[in-house]
């Protein structure tokens, strides 16, 4: 994870700018090389734990370092339990985020208030309320003040949560986002999820400042044996929402170790590999994120953007195409 003491090297790159102002970083992130709950602990209060789909802190850590300077506005339309919030404040940012569950909500208020209680310098706020409707829920005065949005969409009502054995088996449980079906995890298509994720975008644009950034993780999954790819489908998103794709990044869910991947699966993903390869699919398991970095130009639309490999190409051409071996959920 970044280390918040550390000098700046980069400020929000421009989507119209030359090759000089992007920010030279490695379009591999290293943010897994402690687990999960290593990372959250002492930083994040215990209750966090209960969230089914955390994102992991040394990726929203890494967003806001590469992509903005203390002092500016992060943005996490789907904050869940804070996470994008807690390391934005903790850099010297301020963090705003909306949450359509007050259980989580409540808990990103809890981790923003224990972030403070630890020296975090940055301001931080919760709204509750629908993404979906993110110009009625925001104070207008906050019209493009923001500098970046880190967020991830929603992988459907239930994920793989967390698994506790017992008699009878292993029992899964905290793997539901709450039971309100307007939650837009319970749309029931990948198309719905989209057009949902579309209309958060489309507010998120009118909240970002010119040439300010959207980073969205995501990453592909099996549905019945069938691979959904939901990173293109938030690419479709971005774009029919007036962003511009400007990279394509990895976050890795594997650790470096002396040159080799070392995997930190969940008790699902491992048992789901193993039986597709008792069945003879060669799936792997999952070692990384997709990492989606959308720009608004800061003129038109139709300005052709530029990306840190220079005019003319966009990171969506072949070399920063990376997918992941998805899981079934």
């Amino acid at each position: 994870m970044p280390d918040p003491n550390l000098p700046e090297t980069s400020g929000t790159p421009d989507p119209d700018a030359t090759t000089a102002a992007w920010p030279q970083a490695l379009s591999v992130w290293a943010t897994a090389q402690s687990t999960g709950p290593v990372q959250r602990r002492g930083r994040y209060v215990p209750q966090s734990v209960k969230h089914p789909a955390r994102m992991l802190p040394a990726i929203a850590a890494h967003a806001v370092h590469a992509y903005t300077q203390p002092g500016d506005l992060v943005f996490d339309p789907m904050c869940g339990i804070g996470t994008t919030l807690v390391e934005a404040i903790h850099a010297g940012r301020d963090g705003l985020g909306v949450e359509y569950e007050s259980r989580w909500s409540d808990i990103a208020d809890a981790n923003i208030a224990h972030a403070h209680r630890h020296g975090a310098t940055g301001r931080g706020s919760v709204i509750r309320g629908d993404a979906t409707r993110l110009t009625a829920l925001v104070p207008a005065a906050l019209t493009g003040q923001v500098a970046l949005v880190v967020t991830s969409p929603p992988y459907g009502p239930t994920v793989h949560g967390l698994v506790r054995p017992g008699a009878d088996g292993v029992a899964k449980f905290d793997n539901r986002y709450g039971e309100d079906k307007g939650n837009l995890a319970y749309r029931s298509s990948l198309a719905g999820l989209v057009d949902g994720f579309t209309d958060i975008l489309r507010g998120c644009h009118t909240l970002l400042r010119p040439g300010g950034m959207v980073v969205v993780t995501a990453r592909p999954w099996r549905k019945r044996g069938e691979l959904v790819d939901l990173p293109s489908a938030v690419l479709a998103a971005g774009t029919a929402a007036g962003f511009v794709p400007l990279e394509r990044c990895v976050a890795l869910l594997a650790a470096v170790r002396d040159g080799h991947l070392v995997a930190r699966p969940s008790f699902f993903q491992l048992q789901q590999v193993r039986k597709a390869r008792a069945g003879g699919v060669p799936m792997h398991l999952i070692a990384h994120e997709d990492v989606l970095v959308l720009g608004k130009p800061t003129h038109s639309a139709t300005d052709q953007p530029t990306s840190r490999d220079g005019p003319g190409r966009t990171d969506d051409s072949p070399r920063h195409r990376h997918r992941s071996a998805g899981e079934e959920v």
